[in-house]
């Protein structure tokens, strides 16, 4: 069976070998990841060659158009989508908030959408103000003693004036990645529009997304390697649907429908080097030749058996400790490494000020995400101490962070 490479995997991120970060454990990844060197050269590159108005007819602007058509096309391939249903924004959160808006426009007052009260807020904020507005909003809730969503319970909530309903692959707080495909399915069954938050989920691995055949699916490149930017899938005979939120005069570009504003040129460019560095790593690990999409899905499988061979003797030490309290699954299989706990006779504060001193870079807070908190009876004001990681750790930055959580508790 194919292991993954953690040296070449490390080569390939240039925070590895910067001087001021020597000696540091990086574990808040889920707020956003270190940037691989791939999409570093193809930034710099642009800022430094073709920082003019793409696709001009002249040489310059016709390479930075060329270089922007680049990301669209590679990361359609991974996504196992077609090129014209990738859309990039500022973020998700603007994203999100471009959707509802034009979602709206085509609903009556007394429409339904669906909502989870797991969704990190940008999933979740905008649709919820569709409420005052007229739109009926029915809340998916959590088992608020694991934090779950049970598919069965979303039948009981879908209805013939149900337009919409959006969830989480997995929760920023929770960890839990959902069925998705299986909901999706359930959904479909009343002709209903499925938007996932891809945000907790695309870290760990590119999703296939043909496979989950949600309508929209979204998550941020600064996350998955990359710049800072949203990226959304629209089915095309979706997107043909949604009204025009540009200029007027954009009303016929696919690219630029969704984008009350100009698109970011240069780190668009950019976002090509996350295909690039999956390229690279394919080629490192495999020999086959395969499609993009292939790739795609033997690299997360690669990277998924990586940070759950991490993940396990975190987590066993953590059920071993009496003084901490594990939100979510604390099954490996069941979660992504992206592990939220709370002290029980220290506060997160004191805990975080020894990691710091141990050098061990982690998150404290809600994290945006205050309604799967409150779901959960957690006090949101004080939140959780969150731990997590990808492909790119190593053993001995899991050592280090169960020594550190080890001397912050006693």
């Amino acid at each position: 069976m194919t292991q993954l490479d953690a040296t070449f995997i490390r080569r390939q991120f240039p925070a590895f070998a910067e001087p001021s970060l020597n000696g540091w454990g990086f574990f808040e990844n889920a707020g956003g990841s270190y940037t691989c060197q791939q999409v570093i050269d193809r930034l710099t590159n642009y800022y430094t060659q073709t920082k003019v108005q793409p696709y001009y007819n002249y040489p310059t602007a016709l390479k930075a158009g060329a270089a922007m058509d680049g990301a669209y096309r590679q990361l359609a391939a991974y996504l196992n989508v077609s090129e014209d249903e990738i859309h990039f924004g500022p973020s998700t959160t603007q994203n999100l908030y471009v959707l509802a808006r034009a979602f709206r426009e085509s609903w009556n007052v007394g429409d339904e959408i669906i909502l989870s009260n797991q969704d990190h807020e940008a999933n979740a904020g905008f649709w919820r103000r569709l409420e005052k507005t007229g739109i009926v909003i029915r809340e998916w809730r959590i088992d608020p003693e694991t934090g779950m969503l049970n598919p069965d319970a979303l039948d009981a909530l879908l209805s013939d004036k149900t337009k919409l309903l959006a969830f989480p692959h997995c929760s920023n707080i929770i960890g839990h990645t959902n069925p998705v495909a299986e909901i999706v399915s359930q959904a479909k069954t009343a002709n209903v529009c499925v938007v996932v938050d891809g945000v907790a989920h695309a870290p760990h691995g590119l999703p296939d997304i043909s496979s989950l055949g949600a309508d929209i699916y979204l998550f941020s490149l600064y996350k998955t390697w990359g710049p800072h930017l949203g990226l959304m899938t629209i089915k095309k005979e979706m997107m043909d649907t949604l009204p025009n939120q540009s200029h007027f005069f954009h009303k016929h570009s696919t690219r630029k429908k969704m984008l009350p504003a100009g698109p970011d040129h240069a780190q668009i460019a950019a976002a090509a080097g996350v295909a690039q560095y999956l390229d690279t790593v394919y080629e490192h690990h495999f020999s086959e030749p395969v499609d993009q999409a292939e790739k795609g899905r033997r690299l997360k499988k690669l990277f998924q058996e990586r940070e759950k061979s991490l993940l396990k003797p975190l987590l066993e030490w953590l059920r071993q400790r009496d003084d901490i309290h594990i939100v979510g699954p604390d099954d490996p299989a069941l979660r992504a490494p992206t592990v939220s706990v709370i002290p029980k006779n220290k506060s997160i504060d004191e805990v975080c000020e020894v990691l710091a001193e141990k050098k061990l870079m982690v998150g404290q807070g809600s994290f945006y995400s205050t309604r799967p908190l409150t779901g959960m009876n957690i006090p949101t004001d004080s939140g959780v101490l969150r731990l997590s990681f990808l492909h790119y750790t190593i053993e001995a930055e899991i050592a280090q962070l169960i020594d550190g959580l080890a001397a912050a508790l006693d």
